[in-house]
């Protein structure tokens, strides 16, 4: 898997693509993943890439010729599957969308920043919006990391126990049992007995019934 990050701050994901996951998958070469600066196709002399808006509204926007221009020539390199804006207009992140981004072969995510960018670029080029919660960031550098690790560890091969991430929360649009480690005892609290059984069924039905008790106590909304 391919991952182009168009940004005006592309050194913010140096330290994430030396860390973790990320890291891994980069080591395994089970993806590859370019940072690319906006400010590189700017075409003025102090290489600035933003504009005040028209209509008045104080915030200054990215411009959209910079952004067509970087865009384009990656789309003039391959194919993409999706070109994805970091947007709060977007889609809200879940598990299946990740999932479904997991197995493309090239993306874009498209950072913005300031009030965003020049809606013509969406127009030329976006393939799909996504948000990753309803409040505003600084910038789409720190959506697009969540984005990244979401998606990469789920890559077959990135993750060691490929059978892990089947189990992780919203995978059934549910949460994740309780998990425990050693000690089983720990200030008077005990791990439950059946999970010291070994019997596998009755750990399964205990999980089972964990899951659902878990989901509605805690996000009702997603038994919907």
């Amino acid at each position: 898997m391919r991952i182009d990050i168009v940004t005006i701050f592309p050194k913010f994901f140096n330290s994430i693509k030396n860390h973790s996951i990320i890291k891994r998958s980069l080591l395994k070469k089970k993806v590859e993943i370019f940072t690319h600066d906006i400010r590189h196709f700017s075409k003025n002399k102090q290489k600035s890439v933003d504009d005040y808006q028209f209509g008045g509204d104080p915030g200054m926007v990215l411009q959209v010729q910079p952004i067509d221009d970087c865009i384009s020539q990656l789309k003039s390199e391959r194919d993409y599957c999706e070109i994805i804006y970091l947007s709060p207009c977007g889609e809200t992140l879940n598990q299946v969308e990740c999932n479904r981004l997991s197995v493309l072969k090239n993306i874009i995510l498209l950072c913005g920043n300031y009030k965003g960018i020049d809606q013509r670029a969406i127009d030329l080029h976006v393939t799909k919006e996504i948000s990753i919660g309803d409040y505003v960031l600084t910038g789409g550098e720190f959506a697009a990391s969540i984005v990244l690790d979401s998606v990469v560890r789920l890559i077959p091969g990135v993750i060691s126990n490929e059978s892990s991430a089947l189990f992780d929360s919203f995978q059934d649009n549910l949460l994740a049992p309780p998990i425990y480690s050693r000690p089983a005892l720990y200030k008077n609290l005990q791990v439950p007995n059946v999970l010291l059984s070994g019997d596998t069924k009755k750990i399964d039905k205990w999980k089972e019934e964990q899951i659902i008790k878990v989901t509605k106590n805690k996000r009702p909304d997603l038994l919907d």
